[in-house]
């Protein structure tokens, strides 16, 4: 195992964590994504790019279980980078086939992924938060949805949606312009054309 490998991509993740309770703590995380989560995220993907180029995907046995879901993490949050979010899920798709890193990690960046170009999750992991609560963002083949997480070793939707009730509710105001600024957003950085981001 790469001790020094480990001891990066941990402190990539802190920074991320210590920026989001920061923005949460000043009540503004979730009012659209901040500018300098944004920063943070850019540059924490381009960190991961060159440790990938230096060792290839940082796997459990390399960067050890939390070094490799951290590595995860910074991939997960890199929402302004559709190439390298997509490089990414091609190979954690590959590693996870090969027992190196969780499927679930594969999982949550497939549906996220799949989220931002406009077309149905597989695995249910990602939700909106909507004036009603939080709801499952679409998902293709719902009837098979639960046997599909319970393989993966993911708690049931119910059970998901449960832990999500404490997140702010936004007004209905707030939620349209929220929505009209993320499909604006999603054009800018290149997840979709204006038509698709419109659906």
């Amino acid at each position: 195992m790469s001790k020094s490998l480990r001891k990066i991509l941990l402190s990539l993740q802190a920074r991320d964590s210590a920026l989001l309770a920061q923005l949460q703590a000043e009540g503004v995380l979730f009012d659209g994504y901040h500018p300098l989560l944004e920063v943070l995220h850019r540059e924490n993907a381009e960190r991961l790019c060159e440790l990938i180029e230096q060792f290839g995907w940082p796997i459990e046995s390399l960067a050890g279980s939390d070094g490799a879901e951290a590595a995860w993490l910074v991939a997960q949050h890199a929402i302004s980078d559709p190439v390298f979010m997509r490089k990414c899920r091609t190979i954690v798709e590959k590693e996870a086939s090969l027992g190196h890193v969780p499927m679930w990690h594969f999982a949550y960046l497939d549906d996220r992924i799949r989220a931002f170009e406009g077309i149905p999750q597989r695995f249910g992991t990602q939700f909106d938060i909507a004036p009603g609560g939080p709801k499952l963002c679409e998902v293709d083949e719902p009837t098979s949805l639960g046997a599909r997480r319970k393989k993966l070793g993911l708690p049931s939707v119910a059970a998901r949606l449960k832990s999500l009730k404490v997140t702010p509710r936004p007004t209905p105001l707030e939620f349209a312009a929220r929505k009209d600024a993320e499909a604006k957003w999603r054009v800018k950085v290149g997840w979709c054309i204006a038509e698709d981001a419109l659906k």
